[in-house]
């Protein structure tokens, strides 16, 4: 869940539309500005769909959509009005453009959406979502983005439970009327941009992975100095110190992938590449510096009372979120010119 008036906090200060134009309400800045407010709201663990409504709502709004569009939705996200998030995964899992099998067929100058999405986020809070649709059998050339209003009739939404708490939901689209001017982008030509879309979040993910990295390592270094045992500080062992170093060389190197990715989408510069040895080092990086913790902590990081699990729950579920790290060990290999199964 939210706080709608946290929510409504944060976008009187702007952070909503840190990186949208001036003209739309924003400030104008940069993506890189945008890592360092996601790599603090991941340290704070941030309650919210702060992520989702800018980088799977907003953002692509931006990118794509018709300045008609553009009008209508982007001030009220500036401002908070609007939540988005986007409905891409389903049953079938993955994030390839064979996974799509929720339909989109035209009908008298609308759209008619038939399916089920799975694990889309922040789903029973949002106003509007960017489903990713088939609208042709083209595997890759048949996939099109609609802004679906998410309080249509049809729109049927689960809230299920998750290791993180962090409210996904099964969205089941029952001919679900869209009209044509809904479509973001160019019809049977969104799978492209989807493609940049989750690269883009994916790389947001790993700021606030990162933002939880750090946590985890600065609670675990006091700690282990001042908890006594055998009549000495546990953190005098050497290998607790090792644990301490480990963390250390974890989170340094995630900084550095995921500051560089960053820069890369700032700067104009290709970042798909990026975005995948990114993502496949913090998505593990992040659940080795939460084990590492744990183990230097001792009993107390198991009780619920403690910080450490939730970070924990975090960490598991930002793995899984835009792909995995072995999903992007794969988008890495085919960079490299080798043939992937």
């Amino acid at each position: 869940g939210y706080s709608p008036e946290l929510w409504k906090e944060i976008a009187d200060l702007g952070w909503i539309g840190l990186v949208f134009p001036e003209k739309y309400g924003g400030g104008g800045m940069d993506f890189v500005s945008l890592a360092v407010l996601l790599e603090e709201m991941g340290r704070a663990c941030f309650p919210g769909p702060f992520l989702y409504t800018v980088l799977l709502g907003g953002l692509p709004i931006l990118d794509l959509g018709s300045e008609e569009q553009k009008q209508e939705y982007l001030p009220d996200i500036i401002s908070g009005r609007t939540i988005f998030t986007m409905a891409l995964t389903e049953p079938i899992g993955g994030y390839t453009a064979a996974s799509i099998k929720v339909k989109a067929t035209e009908s008298g100058g609308d759209y008619i959406i038939n399916g089920t999405k799975l694990f889309v986020p922040a789903a029973s809070i949002a106003d509007y979502m960017l489903c990713i649709a088939r609208t042709d059998d083209d595997i890759e050339k048949g996939i099109t983005i609609f802004i679906v209003d998410a309080k249509s009739p049809g729109v049927g939404i689960t809230v299920l439970d998750t290791v993180a708490k962090d409210k996904l939901g099964e969205v089941v689209f029952d001919k679900v009327k869209v009209p044509a001017k809904n479509i973001l982008g160019k019809l049977n030509l969104g799978w492209g941009e989807v493609q940049k879309i989750i690269d883009r979040a994916a790389i947001a993910k790993c700021c606030e992975s990162l933002g939880g990295m750090q946590a985890v390592l600065d609670m675990t270094i006091p700690y282990v100095k001042e908890r006594i045992q055998f009549d000495v500080p546990v953190g005098v062992f050497q290998a607790v110190q090792h644990h301490c170093v480990y963390m250390l060389i974890e989170v340094e190197g995630a900084r550095a992938s995921t500051y560089e990715a960053a820069w890369r989408v700032s700067t104009g510069r290709p970042y798909s590449i990026e975005a995948a040895m990114t993502k496949a080092w913090v998505s593990d990086g992040y659940n080795r510096v939460v084990a590492l913790g744990t183990q230097a902590h001792g009993g107390v990081s198991i009780m619920e009372d403690h910080d450490l699990p939730l970070y924990f729950r975090r960490a598991k579920a930002a793995e899984l979120a835009f792909g995995d790290a072995r999903l992007h060990r794969k988008t890495v290999a085919r960079e490299l010119g080798f043939e992937v199964a």
